[in-house]
Order: structure tokens, then C-alpha cells, then sequence
């Protein structure tokens, strides 16, 4: 049986949960990270099924670099689970032969424990945990983590209601725009720049902050503010190529994956075409909102051939444009407008 203190903390994470409604990767999102402190993991992860692979698509802790990576089922305690639809758990990797030994050294991981994700009766992923010390790990971890998978398993039954393509369209979709998620563009990435690896063309990944959007908030409320991320979103989209992938990464941060990036010359001539596609006015009730945005851009394979080498890259270009953006504007990034 559960401790009091646990048993408080799932029924904390399922208000949480519930709060959350039908935004399924953010109920994921508070999943994992509520699954650290509640069996003192270092790391915690949930995988879904994809074809003969299992994906992260939610992280915290130790895990929180392998967003977005694939997994064969085969081989590993998390398909051995999924397969058998029960808990699992490995008192110490070195002898266990279910795991896959070589991922698990890679990220220092010596036991862990691992729990089918159940909708609509079928198995569809686990939620695991994970140490870098050995038995950590037993029956009352299993139970704890039992109930937190029981709340994840109705959260999703709530969020799709329409069977596996609805759950996992949200799993990876960003609830408000529509855009992926940051683990469908992390995904992506990573299978993109392989392929640069194998010789297909070069890839881009571009970075994007709106300028201004706590401003709107405070001035006009969280409606203008979700209006003005819808519109910023829909501007983006139009901008790219259907080949692209185009994400909002969370609150204020989007990026796009460019496929076919091409040279230098046309990566500059690209941002210029996205830049000219979301800055400009946006008429609200009886204001008009100035949308603007920093980019920052890098190159695969000329910046860099890894996937979060890339982001890091991009992300400290872009903040280099907004510094400078910043120096130039002193009145304010966003003006907020009467409609005339």
C-alpha cells in the first residue's frame, strides 16, 4: 500500500492532471516529472509505441536529452513490457539480459522500472523509471506508479475519445496551435540529420521568440495573448514548404526543420521570406498588435551533425538578434495600437 505522503501526491498531480483537460502532452509532461519525486528516480520517461519502435515523448530528470528518441521494441525491458502488459522491474542492468545494455550505459542507468500505458484495453507505451544505482526499485514503487499510470491511462481515454490516431496526434501536437510539439520536432531532427549522415541534403533548424508576448498579456489579457500565438503560428506555417516541420516548442518559443536547406545564400533568403511572413499588424477587439519575432538559425551539417548541437546553436544566434534587436528598440518590442 502507498504511503499517505504518496497517496497526497497522486491525488496533487491528478487536480494537476485535471486542470490540464484535454492537453495531452502537457499532462504527460507533469506525468513524468511527478513520477521523480514520487519513487526518487533520477530520470523518468514516456515511451509510446510507433510502428516497431518506442518513442519518448515525455521526459524529466535524466532523461531529459532523449526527447524524441527511438527505441526497437525488441530487446528492451520497455517492449518486453508492453509485449507482456504487466510492471517490470531490473534490480541491476550488468545482469539482466531483457535490457538493452549498450542505451542503458549511455546514459547511466543501472536499474529501473517500467509500466504498461494502457488505452482503451491495449497497451500503448510505458511510463518507466529510472537510477543510476542498483535496486532501487520494488513492489511498493509498483504500486506507487501503478496509480500514476491509471491517471495517465484515463487522461488519455479523455483526451481522444476516438481511438490510437486521436492519442497519438496529441501526444505530439501542441494542443492550442496545432503545430508538433517539442518531442515531434525533436523526433524529427534527429531521423533528418541521420539521413544528412547517409548523404541527403543539407537540413536548417531555425529558432523563433515573439517579441513582446508577456507585454500583450499583461496589457490585454491571456485571450489577446493566445490570439496573437494563433496568428504568429498560422503566419509561420504559410511560410514554410509542406516538407518542413514547424513546432511551438512552449509558451513563447517556435522553430521550424527545414528539409533541402540548400546554401548558405538560400537559408538567408528563406529566414527573409519567414521574417517578411509574421511581422507585421494583427487587428484585435479595438487594438492592433505589431507581431515581431528573433530568429536564429544553424546548419546541418555545417554547424554542426547532432541534433542538439544544432538547437544550441540556433538558440544562441537567436538570442544574439534579440540582444541586438533589443538595442536598437528602446520603446518596447510590441506596441499595442487603437484600431482605427
Amino acid at each position: 500500500m502507498p504511503s499517505r505522503e504518496a497517496l497526497l501526491r497522486i491525488i496533487e498531480i491528478h487536480s494537476q492532471v485535471a486542470q490540464l483537460g484535454l492537453d495531452l502532452a502537457g499532462v504527460m509532461s507533469l506525468s513524468v516529472h511527478g513520477t521523480l519525486d514520487l519513487v526518487e528516480a533520477d530520470g523518468a520517461a514516456i515511451e509510446l509505441a510507433e510502428g516497431e519502435d518506442l518513442v519518448y515523448r515525455a521526459v524529466a530528470g535524466a532523461a531529459s536529452h532523449q526527447l524524441g528518441v527511438r527505441v526497437r521494441r525488441d530487446g528492451s525491458l520497455s517492449g518486453t513490457c508492453l509485449r507482456q502488459g504487466i510492471p517490470l522491474i531490473c534490480e541491476d542492468v550488468e545482469s539482466d539480459g531483457r535490457v538493452d545494455i549498450e542505451a542503458c550505459r549511455r546514459v547511466g542507468l543501472r536499474s529501473m522500472i517500467v509500466l504498461p500505458l494502457v488505452h482503451q484495453g491495449t497497451p500503448v507505451g510505458v511510463l518507466k523509471a529510472f537510477s543510476s544505482r542498483t535496486h532501487c526499485f520494488g513492489s511498493s514503487q509498483v504500486d506507487v506508479l501503478s496509480l500514476m499510470s491509471k491517471v495517465l491511462g484515463a487522461a488519455m481515454y479523455w483526451a481522444t475519445r476516438y481511438g490510437r490516431d486521436d492519442l497519438f496526434h496529441r501526444a505530439t501536437h501542441d494542443d492550442m496551435t496545432g503545430l508538433a510539439n517539442r518531442s515531434l520536432f525533436m523526433d524529427r531532427l534527429r531521423h533528418a540529420t541521420a539521413e544528412v549522415e547517409r548523404g541527403d541534403p543539407p537540413i536548417a533548424v531555425v529558432l523563433l521568440d515573439m517579441d513582446g508576448l508577456k507585454r500583450i498579456n499583461d496589457t490585454l489579457g491571456h485571450a489577446a495573448g493566445d490570439a496573437a500565438l494563433i496568428e504568429f503560428s498560422r503566419r509561420l506555417a504559410s511560410a514554410t514548404r509542406e516538407s518542413d516541420t514547424v513546432a511551438r516548442l512552449g509558451g513563447d518559443e517556435f522553430a521550424v526543420l527545414l528539409t533541402h536547406a540548400g546554401s548558405a545564400a538560400v537559408l538567408e533568403s528563406t529566414l527573409d521570406r519567414i521574417h517578411s511572413a509574421i511581422e507585421g499588424p494583427f487587428p484585435y477587439m479595438e487594438r492592433v498588435l505589431q507581431l515581431r519575432a528573433s530568429m536564429g538559425a544553424s546548419r546541418c551539417p555545417e554547424d554542426w551533425r547532432d541534433a542538439t548541437a544544432l538547437m544550441e546553436c540556433a538558440d544562441m544566434r537567436m538570442y544574439e538578434a534579440k540582444r541586438a534587436r533589443q538595442g536598437i528598440d528602446r520603446t518596447g518590442p510590441v506596441p499595442l495600437e487603437p484600431s482605427c
